[in-house]
Protein backbone atom coordinates (compact mmCIF):
# COMPACT_ATOMS: atom_id res chain seq x y z
CA UNK A 1 0.00 0.00 0.00
CA UNK A 2 1.27 3.47 -0.89
CA UNK A 3 1.53 5.86 2.05
CA UNK A 4 2.69 9.44 2.00
CA UNK A 5 2.97 11.12 5.40
CA UNK A 6 3.15 14.55 3.75
CA UNK A 7 -0.30 14.01 2.25
CA UNK A 8 -1.67 12.95 5.64
CA UNK A 9 -0.19 16.03 7.34
CA UNK A 10 -1.58 18.29 4.63
CA UNK A 11 -5.03 16.73 5.03
CA UNK A 12 -4.98 17.19 8.80
CA UNK A 13 -3.91 20.81 8.43
CA UNK A 14 -6.57 21.44 5.79
CA UNK A 15 -9.23 20.01 8.09
CA UNK A 16 -8.08 22.26 10.95
CA UNK A 17 -8.22 25.31 8.67
CA UNK A 18 -11.62 24.25 7.38
CA UNK A 19 -13.05 24.04 10.90
CA UNK A 20 -11.83 27.57 11.61
CA UNK A 21 -13.50 29.01 8.52
CA UNK A 22 -17.11 30.07 8.46
CA UNK A 23 -19.06 27.16 7.05
CA UNK A 24 -20.84 27.82 3.79
CA UNK A 25 -23.84 25.65 2.97
CA UNK A 26 -23.75 26.49 -0.76
CA UNK A 27 -21.43 23.55 -1.44
CA UNK A 28 -22.96 20.27 -2.48
CA UNK A 29 -20.85 17.16 -2.66
CA UNK A 30 -22.31 14.29 -4.64
CA UNK A 31 -20.79 10.84 -4.39
CA UNK A 32 -21.97 8.03 -6.64
CA UNK A 33 -20.98 4.40 -6.34
CA UNK A 34 -21.80 2.25 -9.33
CA UNK A 35 -21.47 -1.41 -8.45
CA UNK A 36 -20.69 -3.35 -11.59
CA UNK A 37 -19.00 -6.62 -10.63
CA UNK A 38 -20.69 -9.08 -8.28
CA UNK A 39 -19.58 -12.42 -6.90
CA UNK A 40 -20.32 -14.57 -3.90
CA UNK A 41 -17.19 -13.11 -2.28
CA UNK A 42 -17.20 -9.38 -3.10
CA UNK A 43 -18.94 -6.48 -4.82
CA UNK A 44 -16.72 -4.25 -6.95
CA UNK A 45 -17.54 -0.79 -8.24
CA UNK A 46 -16.44 2.72 -9.03
CA UNK A 47 -16.79 5.89 -6.96
CA UNK A 48 -17.51 9.24 -8.61
CA UNK A 49 -17.26 12.69 -7.00
CA UNK A 50 -19.47 15.31 -8.64
CA UNK A 51 -19.46 13.27 -11.85
CA UNK A 52 -15.71 12.58 -12.01
CA UNK A 53 -14.34 9.11 -11.37
CA UNK A 54 -12.21 9.14 -8.23
CA UNK A 55 -11.40 5.53 -7.51
CA UNK A 56 -12.55 1.92 -7.39
CA UNK A 57 -14.54 0.37 -4.56
CA UNK A 58 -14.65 -3.01 -2.89
CA UNK A 59 -17.52 -4.16 -0.69
CA UNK A 60 -18.79 -7.40 0.71
CA UNK A 61 -21.39 -9.31 -1.34
CA UNK A 62 -25.10 -8.69 -0.92
CA UNK A 63 -26.43 -10.80 1.95
CA UNK A 64 -29.71 -9.05 2.76
CA UNK A 65 -27.99 -6.12 4.51
CA UNK A 66 -26.81 -8.30 7.38
CA UNK A 67 -24.47 -6.50 9.75
CA UNK A 68 -20.74 -7.16 9.18
CA UNK A 69 -21.24 -9.62 6.28
CA UNK A 70 -23.16 -7.68 3.62
CA UNK A 71 -22.84 -4.55 1.56
CA UNK A 72 -25.55 -1.97 2.21
CA UNK A 73 -28.68 -1.59 0.06
CA UNK A 74 -28.77 0.51 -3.08
CA UNK A 75 -30.13 3.93 -2.29
CA UNK A 76 -29.39 7.47 -1.27
CA UNK A 77 -27.59 8.33 1.95
CA UNK A 78 -26.25 11.35 3.76
CA UNK A 79 -22.54 11.15 4.57
CA UNK A 80 -20.29 13.10 6.88
CA UNK A 81 -16.58 13.43 7.52
CA UNK A 82 -15.45 11.45 10.54
CA UNK A 83 -12.19 12.43 12.21
CA UNK A 84 -9.78 9.97 13.80
CA UNK A 85 -10.60 10.95 17.38
CA UNK A 86 -14.20 9.74 16.82
CA UNK A 87 -13.01 6.24 15.97
CA UNK A 88 -11.44 3.48 18.00
CA UNK A 89 -10.18 1.74 14.85
CA UNK A 90 -9.44 4.44 12.22
CA UNK A 91 -6.60 6.88 12.88
CA UNK A 92 -7.30 8.98 9.79
CA UNK A 93 -10.06 11.05 8.26
CA UNK A 94 -12.78 8.90 6.67
CA UNK A 95 -16.50 8.97 5.87
CA UNK A 96 -19.52 7.82 7.85
CA UNK A 97 -22.59 6.75 5.85
CA UNK A 98 -25.63 7.81 7.86
CA UNK A 99 -29.06 6.24 8.30
CA UNK A 100 -28.36 2.88 6.71
CA UNK A 101 -31.42 0.73 7.56
CA UNK A 102 -30.74 -1.60 10.50
CA UNK A 103 -27.03 -0.74 10.49
CA UNK A 104 -24.65 1.57 12.34
CA UNK A 105 -21.08 2.65 11.72
CA UNK A 106 -20.95 1.96 7.99
CA UNK A 107 -17.83 3.72 6.75
CA UNK A 108 -15.91 4.53 3.60
CA UNK A 109 -12.30 3.77 4.52
CA UNK A 110 -8.98 2.25 3.56
CA UNK A 111 -8.53 -1.43 2.84
CA UNK A 112 -7.46 -3.82 0.12
CA UNK A 113 -9.47 -7.04 0.50
CA UNK A 114 -12.80 -8.23 1.84
CA UNK A 115 -11.13 -9.07 5.16
CA UNK A 116 -10.61 -5.30 5.64
CA UNK A 117 -14.36 -4.65 5.41
CA UNK A 118 -17.07 -5.50 7.89
CA UNK A 119 -19.84 -4.13 5.72
CA UNK A 120 -18.03 -0.91 4.81
CA UNK A 121 -16.92 0.52 1.47
CA UNK A 122 -13.20 0.26 0.72
CA UNK A 123 -11.55 2.57 -1.80
CA UNK A 124 -8.49 2.01 -3.97
CA UNK A 125 -7.09 1.98 -7.48
CA UNK A 126 -6.32 -0.67 -10.09
CA UNK A 127 -8.90 -3.08 -8.84
CA UNK A 128 -9.24 -6.70 -9.76
CA UNK A 129 -11.79 -9.17 -8.48
CA UNK A 130 -11.50 -9.15 -4.70
CA UNK A 131 -8.70 -6.59 -4.40
CA UNK A 132 -8.03 -2.84 -4.65
CA UNK A 133 -4.51 -1.35 -4.58
CA UNK A 134 -3.22 1.95 -3.20
CA UNK A 135 -6.09 2.35 -0.79
CA UNK A 136 -4.34 4.90 1.41
CA UNK A 137 -3.58 7.10 -1.57
CA UNK A 138 -7.17 6.80 -2.87
CA UNK A 139 -8.61 7.68 0.55
CA UNK A 140 -6.26 10.65 0.97
CA UNK A 141 -7.14 11.96 -2.48
CA UNK A 142 -10.87 11.56 -1.86
CA UNK A 143 -10.65 13.36 1.50
CA UNK A 144 -8.60 16.19 -0.03
CA UNK A 145 -11.17 16.74 -2.76
CA UNK A 146 -14.10 16.63 -0.30
CA UNK A 147 -12.39 19.14 2.00
CA UNK A 148 -11.66 21.41 -0.97
CA UNK A 149 -15.39 21.38 -1.74
CA UNK A 150 -16.28 22.44 1.79
CA UNK A 151 -16.58 19.08 3.55
CA UNK A 152 -20.32 19.36 4.23
CA UNK A 153 -23.60 18.48 2.57
CA UNK A 154 -22.29 15.17 1.27
CA UNK A 155 -24.80 12.99 -0.53
CA UNK A 156 -24.14 9.39 -1.62
CA UNK A 157 -26.09 7.40 -4.18
CA UNK A 158 -25.36 3.69 -4.58
CA UNK A 159 -26.57 1.94 -7.74
CA UNK A 160 -26.13 -1.58 -9.03
CA UNK A 161 -25.46 -1.97 -12.73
Amino acid sequence: MFCNTNILKALKNALKRFKMLKRDSQYKINLLIIRDDFSEEVTMGQLFLNGEKMCDTLELPWKDNQKNISCIPEGEYKVRLRVARESATRDYLHLLIKDVPNRKWVLVHRGNTKSDSRGCVLVGFASKQGFVKNSTFAMDLLMKEIINLGGENINLIIKNR
